[in-house]
């Protein structure tokens, strides 16, 4: 409060999340800020306007600031913002179905089978100078213009071919300013703590900002904040920035793959063991990667939850499609990263499948349940595979029992409505089944739509 006055804030933002992971804010002059809205919250909410969140006839919520995400927002002036808790009215208690309050759940159950979690996810996403899109409903004319590679305002230089696009330096980085300074204003203005940034592989504008690993909560905070000022320092500067999974065909789509550690509650990494000749990594550390593999197909619904992140697991553009595991091999659904010998405290293992559509706070959550269901029940993740997958044939596949993750959105759907036990310490039933629903909802109405790939392929049928 403070900082508030000090600072002449006239506005105060409250930052919160659907469940299917869209940010929403609420304004709130900073007069109304006071000790007591710190305990009892702005009763402000619409809970029937957010997908997934309460029924029309149940609709007054509560929103709390959470002061440890207390940042000034630097190109609106006098302006702050917080993240903030949802809760039910009438002091009713946290809303179950607000993401945030299910990764703390999450880091709550981890405690109390006596795990804390470390994540590091390494967010892509493409800067375009511009996006045109016309759409009609019913839909007859729909087009979508990226400019790009491919037309005359080039987000990168035409220098760049397709999947050439990786750590590339000025002068052929077009978006390294955008990128820059979207990097410094998360460090200097939100707290968050920049490991390194770098242009992607694909060639138009493709961009990774990486921040130092920190608690499950914490680290979903900070990717909803790095979405958030990302999307507005690319239009400060007149440019789009997306962060859809597959938004140009024939290049490489862009990812989230999420770094994970469990230590115990005397603060020693789990993961790593000196005496492993393959990867220094531990048994306890295969068996949470066996989690992973078993339930990777439902954990899909979750991690790539949008029909557009099918369009990037297939294979040839770094995406995972194969479910198994290796160290340093990037055609394998998860990689024990091996860049440095005997540093325990940096082992880790890498799960490639989530992209940036996903909801932090439950692909966290998801990720964190799989595992320890897999230290639970110690399942074997099986051998390493050493080699481009890609390339190998479909008889060796066969032969390792390696299997594929979902093809569509509609088939993770139905793998997650057939397994979801693992989930339950820390979702609720209920959760899970509107959560299906609404993405059944967003499936049905993206799939009754004809595409322009469809009318170029069946126009002539």
């Amino acid at each position: 409060m403070k900082i508030i006055r000090e600072k002449n804030i006239e506005w105060v933002e409250i930052h919160f999340t659907s469940l299917l992971g869209k940010l929403h804010t609420a304004v709130f002059p900073s007069e109304k800020f006071s000790a007591e809205v710190l305990i009892k919250g702005f009763g402000k909410l619409d809970g029937s306007s957010i997908k997934g969140f309460s029924t029309i006839d149940e609709s007054d919520l509560v929103l709390k600031p959470i002061v440890e995400t207390f940042a000034i927002v630097p190109w609106k002036e006098g302006t702050a913002r917080f993240i903030g808790k949802v809760y039910w009215g009438f002091d009713k208690g946290r809303l179950e179905r607000d993401p945030r309050y299910i990764a703390e759940r999450a880091e709550e159950f981890a405690k109390e089978v006596g795990f804390i979690s470390y994540w590091g996810p390494e967010v892509e996403f493409f800067i375009f100078d511009k996006v045109e899109l016309e759409f009609e409903n019913p839909g007859i004319k729909q087009s979508l213009t990226i400019y790009s590679k491919e037309r005359s305002s080039l987000v990168s230089s035409s220098f760049i071919r397709v999947k050439e696009g990786y750590c590339i330096p000025d002068p052929y980085d077009k978006v390294f300013k955008v990128r820059n300074e979207a990097a410094y204003v998360l460090k200097k203005y939100f707290n968050v703590e920049i490991e390194a940034h770098h242009h992607e592989v694909a060639s138009s504008g493709q961009c990774e900002i990486d921040f130092k690993y920190g608690g499950l909560v914490q680290t979903a905070d900070n990717v909803q904040t790095l979405k958030y000022v990302v999307r507005n320092v690319a239009a400060k500067h007149g440019m789009y920035a997306s962060f859809m999974p597959k938004p140009i065909f024939g290049d490489n789509g862009s990812g989230m793959h999420v770094h994970i550690s469990l230590w115990n509650l005397k603060g020693e990494n789990l993961f790593y063991d000196e005496n492993d000749e393959y990867a220094e990594l531990s048994q306890l550390g295969r068996y949470f990667i066996g989690g992973l593999i078993e339930h990777a197909r439902s954990l899909s619904a979750i991690v790539s939850p949008t029909t557009n992140s099918y369009k990037r697991l297939i294979p040839g553009y770094e995406a995972p499609v194969y479910l198994t595991w290796s160290k340093g091999n990037r055609s394998a659904a998860i990689r024990v990263p091996v860049y440095h010998k005997g540093i325990k405290n940096s082992k880790r293992i890498e799960y490639r499948p989530p992209d940036p559509s996903a909801n932090p706070y439950l692909a966290f959550a998801a990720i964190l349940a799989a595992g320890i269901d897999g230290i639970k029940r110690k399942l074997d993740p099986g051998d390493p595979v050493d080699k481009n997958i890609y390339h190998m044939s479909i008889n060796e596949r066969r032969r390792l029992g390696i299997k594929k993750l979902p093809r569509t959105l509609w088939e993770a759907l139905d793998e997650l409505e057939t397994d979801m036990d693992y989930l339950m310490p820390i979702f609720s039933k209920e959760v899970l089944e509107e959560y299906i629903e609404l993405k059944r909802k967003e499936a049905k109405f993206i799939e009754s739509f004809p595409t322009p790939v469809e009318f170029y392929m069946y126009m002539d049928v």
